[in-house]
């Protein structure tokens, strides 16, 4: 695919015919720009459907990882043959110059992050930057799908205007523009996008047909047809918001029946033998770019109107947020158990990712626990497998779990990675004396804990001995 001076096909002047003559002969042009964690397994996605792909993105040491043929991406099964593949038949390939690959494309994705700011309020600076840029870049007639997740109304009420206001296009008269929020999961990525159906919309009946034609022919799975781009934004919120308040409430939950003396896998396993029951599980809290970021991305919309809406999303936010402290706190219960206390105790972090399997520490529960350990004169160490040797908040993570536990008061499981699923209680007991054990994912069986000679406690697993 070359990048300079070449005219475009006009994509939004085609009718079906021609859309789909050009998909089928490979002549749809396509720029990811973002190509991260969910951009390039999307860029990869496109480029194995014969697309000629162009990945665009500020990090230039991503992108000479990407074009010497080294795939960042590990902990995604299934992607690293597709990567090789497409960039062997020169399908794909990275570049930092968006000036070079925007105007050469008909079709540009836009996977840029939404952090949250110090404030918790969503920052969608890098696609207003991008979108002053696509002002200055798109050739007239190309297409524009946002796959970003949103706040509602952030495309008809912001990002429109600032492409327009470079005063070249006019959005659906000059140029397309619509969504299709991403709907994958990290380190799923592959089986997702193979099965998980697709909202898309666009800002007119016109552009959303068109995008519907170009996502059929790449992904293979259901296309739901939304009304707008805010609806289409509001379905990818409200399913993540959603997530994130059942888990509160059972992190709640297990709380409550650690005094009652309740073992909450038991209650969670029979509930979900209901027909309309949703089975959603405690842990230290909710990690990464999606859960906490949507939830404060509704409530920030909801600001706009009234503070006191969508007061169970700020609860929610709240207990799940609290949920390192609940750890340390057991920690310092099972600790005086043994006559020990957090100061000058060895602690073990077992897992830093803040979901398992995965290479990824956004916003993970393990950072506050790491924190609050150390405030209070804790000695901490770590072992993640996908993190060996590297330094996380300031800690040299080990690179073997063998000799670890000789050296440690307690051990905290706080990422559930497979790899941890094969520590047997007896292997834990026989490498230290009253060693304390906190299981935050429910991996042990606490009985076999106990009869081990380990200080258990686990999270909404009832009382101790």
């Amino acid at each position: 695919m070359s990048n300079t001076g070449e005219k475009t096909n006009q994509i939004m002047l085609q009718d079906s015919a021609k859309i789909q003559n050009l998909l089928k002969s490979g002549n749809v042009r396509v720029c990811v720009i973002g190509i991260g964690r969910i951009g390039l397994p999307t860029a990869l996605f496109v480029a194995n459907s014969k697309l000629p792909t162009i990945g665009v993105d500020i990090n230039a040491d991503l992108v000479n990882k990407i074009n010497s043929k080294i795939f960042p991406l590990k902990d995604e099964p299934g992607y690293e043959n597709i990567f090789n593949d497409v960039i062997d038949k020169k399908l794909f390939h990275a570049t930092t110059k968006i000036e070079e690959a925007v105007p050469a494309s008909d079709l540009i994705l836009l996977s840029l992050p939404t952090p949250m700011d110090s404030d918790n309020i969503p920052s969608y600076d890098a696609l207003k930057i991008v979108g002053k840029q696509l002002g200055k870049l798109i050739t007239p007639h190309s297409l524009v799908v946002v796959e970003s997740t949103i706040e509602p109304g952030f495309i008809e009420n912001e990002l429109i205007h600032i492409i327009e206001s470079e005063g070249r296009l006019i959005a659906g008269r000059d140029f397309g523009i619509g969504v299709c929020p991403e709907n994958a999961n990290p380190g799923e990525i592959l089986r997702d996008f193979t099965t998980l159906p697709r909202l898309v919309a666009g800002i007119d009946d016109k552009t959303a047909n068109i995008i519907l034609e170009i996502y059929h022919y790449i992904f293979p799975v259901e296309l739901m047809h939304m009304p707008n781009c805010k609806t289409a934004n509001a379905v990818k919120l409200t399913t993540n918001v959603f997530r994130d308040i059942n888990i509160a409430f059972v992190n709640e939950l297990a709380m409550l029946f650690e005094r009652l003396d309740i073992d909450i896998l038991k209650v969670l396993e029979a509930a979900d033998k209901k027909y309309n029951f949703q089975v959603h599980y405690p842990g230290p809290g909710v990690g990464g770019p999606c859960l906490p970021v949507n939830s404060y991305q509704l409530l920030n919309s909801a600001r706009k109107f009234d503070p006191n809406l969508l007061r169970i999303v700020k609860a929610g936010r709240e207990i799940n947020e609290s949920m390192p402290i609940h750890v340390v706190n057991l920690l310092t219960h099972a600790l005086a158990e043994a006559n020990k206390t957090i100061e000058k105790s060895n602690i073990l972090i077992l897992g830093i990712s803040y979901k398992p399997d995965v290479k990824d520490i956004q916003i993970s529960p393990a950072e506050s626990i790491v924190n609050r350990l150390r405030s209070a004169g804790a000695t901490v160490k770590i072992y993640d497998p996908y993190f060996r040797s590297s330094n996380v908040y300031g800690i040299d993570v080990e690179s073997e779990l063998n000799g670890l536990v000789e050296q440690v008061d307690a051990v905290i499981l706080v990422t559930a990675h497979k790899e941890f699923f094969d520590i047997e209680p007896t292997y834990l007991a026989t490498k230290k004396k009253n060693l304390v054990v906190i299981d935050t994912r429910g991996i042990m069986d606490k009985h076999a804990a106990r009869k081990a000679g380990l200080i258990f406690r686990g999270l909404g697993r009832g009382k101790s001995n």
